[in-house]
C-alpha cells in the first residue's frame, strides 16, 4: 500500500468523515482553492463513496496492489490542479 506523504507547509486541509465512518480528508498542497469549493468537493467524494480501499492494477499489470492512488485533473477558476485520490485523502497539487 503507498503511504500518503505530509501535506506542504501552506496546505488547507479540511477533515471529516468517509461513508464507512473512517475519517478523510481533502488537502489543497497550493493553499490557493477556495475553503468552501474545497468542502463541496469533500461531500462529493464523501457522497460518490470515493474513499476506501480499493484493489487495482497498476498500468493493466498482473499485480494487484491495495490502495494505490488514483490521477486526476481538475480546474478551479483558470488554473487546472493534479487531484490525488489515496484511500482516505484527496490531495490537490499544482499542474
Amino acid at each position: 500500500m503507498t503511504n500518503t506523504p505530509p501535506p506542504g507547509p501552506d496546505a488547507t486541509i479540511i477533515e471529516s468523515i468517509a461513508h464507512n465512518g473512517k475519517p478523510c480528508r481533502i488537502v489543497d498542497n497550493t493553499g490557493t482553492i477556495d475553503r468552501v469549493e474545497l468542502e463541496q468537493l469533500l461531500a462529493d467524494l464523501i457522497a460518490e463513496r470515493h474513499f476506501g480501499l480499493r484493489a487495482m492494477s497498476a498500468q493493466g499489470g498482473n499485480a494487484i496492489r491495495l490502495g494505490e492512488p488514483e490521477f486526476t485533473h481538475m480546474q478551479f477558476g483558470d488554473r487546472i490542479y493534479r487531484m490525488l485520490l489515496f484511500p482516505y485523502e484527496a490531495r490537490l497539487e499544482a499542474f
